[in-house]
């Protein structure tokens, strides 16, 4: 009978040398968790209230709200680095009163990103789209001076009478002139996507909180439960079928909430608007849906990332939270729900294994983010990991 040996002084020294070797490729390997969905209430907005009117509760322990909030919540979550934006209002109309609030807005978001520059970052806020020479300035005073990492889009521009533009509409063999919601795909529109074209700019496109011809059917149904995704796709499909999403490849787009209904609802789109005289075929309209990207916030099923991944690209999905707008527990169970999704689950692991695994969960929590925002890749060396 072999009997067992004490450890050697040297033997406990290889054994500890090699935790902390394990340790330290541990550090190596985990990613840098980067969410890009995530909002900022400034003390000029009454967050409360806007969020009764269009029926939600934004959590308590959330308000006031101060990037010391967030911190507390990343801090706990893993969350490494957040991208600041404005929630998805368009209040107001175009002018001088609509032009400072958003330059508020926007100030407001910077001196946040100069206080924690290693924590956050910034998705620059427009004025009303008709308004195209504030819009032009604003553009060129948040990536210049700013130095915004993105523009934060609504679905529609405006609200009530002011959000109407005139559009065609057929119906049957009459034409009449229908006053339409101003959708961020409208020929009015155009030359602020020329310019974020040009400047190669990243747009968040989030639905916007309007209420719909009907009212909300329940009280836990509220106009972010069950309009706000429908509003994201509609903003998405305008975008492919009036061509400006082919016109301008060089703006990436990310929806919110994995696009709401947009990769359900797609194939739809791409046969019935053909059919009612939109120029691209299906499949270039297919081909267009899936130029978007799509960010995970209140929206993570195993279904619904398998969906997305094999709709457009696990390349192109992005992690985000959508605090402060929700709780910490809401958060934590979509972070638990989508840690459990593994590659093979998502439809694109060909090899049964950890390391392919671990490299699609990391473009998902960060990769993908650091490829679409180089700014934040110079900050992964000053995050401890073990």
């Amino acid at each position: 009978m072999v009997l067992a040996t004490e450890p050697t002084v040297s033997s406990t020294v290889e054994m500890v040398e090699e935790i902390i070797h394990r340790l330290q490729k541990q550090h190596e390997r985990r990613a840098l968790v980067v969410d890009i969905h995530h909002h900022f209430f400034p003390d000029f907005l009454d967050k409360a209230k806007a969020s009764t009117a269009v029926g939600w509760q934004t959590p308590q322990e959330n308000l006031p709200w101060s990037a010391q909030v967030s911190l507390d919540f990343m801090n706990r979550a893993g969350i490494d680095f957040a991208l600041l934006s404005f929630p998805a209002f368009s209040p107001g109309t175009p002018g001088a009163d609509n032009r400072i609030k958003t330059r508020l807005v926007n100030d407001y978001a910077i001196k946040i990103c100069r206080m924690y520059p290693q924590r956050f970052g910034f998705l620059a806020t427009l004025p009303i789209l008709d308004d195209t020479p504030a819009c032009m300035e604003e553009i060129r005073y948040c990536a210049e001076t700013l130095g915004c990492f993105g523009f934060s889009l609504p679905s529609s521009s405006g609200e009530g009478p002011q959000a109407r533009i005139k559009s065609p509409c057929w119906l049957g063999v009459f034409s009449r002139t229908q006053e339409s919601l101003g959708y961020v795909g409208h020929d009015a529109f155009d030359v602020v996507w020329k310019e974020l074209n040009r400047r190669h700019a990243v747009v968040f496109l989030h639905g916007s909180q309007v209420p719909s011809s009907t009212p909300w059917p329940h009280e836990t149904l509220g106009i972010p439960v069950s309009e706000v995704p429908n509003e994201t796709f509609k903003a998405a499909a305008h975008l492919v079928v009036t061509g400006r999403k082919r016109k301008y490849p060089n703006v990436k787009i990310i929806l919110a909430h994995l696009g709401g209904s947009t990769p359900f609802l797609a194939p739809r789109v791409a046969a019935l608007s053909h059919y009612m005289g939109c120029s691209l075929t299906p499949e270039e309209i297919l081909e267009d849906f899936r130029t978007f990207y799509f960010d995970t916030a209140l929206s993570v099923s195993e279904e619904n990332v398998k969906m997305v991944a094999s709709f457009s690209s696990p390349d192109r999905i992005l992690y985000g939270t959508d605090f402060p707008a929700v709780s910490r527990g809401t958060v934590s169970h979509f972070q638990t729900t989508l840690q459990s999704i593994s590659a093979s689950q998502a439809g694109h692991s060909i090899h049964q294994n950890e390391a392919t695994d671990s490299k699609i969960n990391d473009a998902i929590w960060s990769s993908n983010a650091l490829r679409l925002f180089p700014q934040i890749r110079g900050l992964q060396h000053q995050f401890t990991k073990l």
